[in-house]
């Protein structure tokens, strides 16, 4: 189990990552952003997968600022129910193995 949360932080860290960078690019010129999609993994994971959006050949860049900052909140809330499930585990872990010992 906390191997998919772990999983997890690490697919919206990389989503993050295209995203602050897009949101880096919004004032360059002919910047064309990435997209980002999660996706599971046949071993319960997820994976981050990126690509460069389709250019519409404008002068300006085509980053949507509106759409990267909430996005930002989205990965940000996701990694924080990952990590909070993370230390309810690793708390009952520790339960267990009291009882246990």
């Amino acid at each position: 189990m906390i191997s998919s949360n772990v999983s997890s932080i690490m697919s919206n860290q990389t989503w993050m990552n295209a995203n602050a960078n897009n949101v880096a690019n919004v004032n360059t010129d002919r910047f064309v952003p990435q997209q980002t999609t999660i996706s599971e993994t046949q071993n319960g994971g997820t994976k981050a997968n990126t690509e460069t959006a389709s250019s519409n050949g404008g002068e300006k860049s085509q980053t949507d600022l509106s759409k990267e900052l909430t996005e930002q909140v989205t990965i940000e809330k996701t990694a924080q129910s990952n990590v909070q499930a993370i230390r309810t585990q690793d708390e009952m872990f520790g339960s267990l193995l009291d009882i246990r010992g």
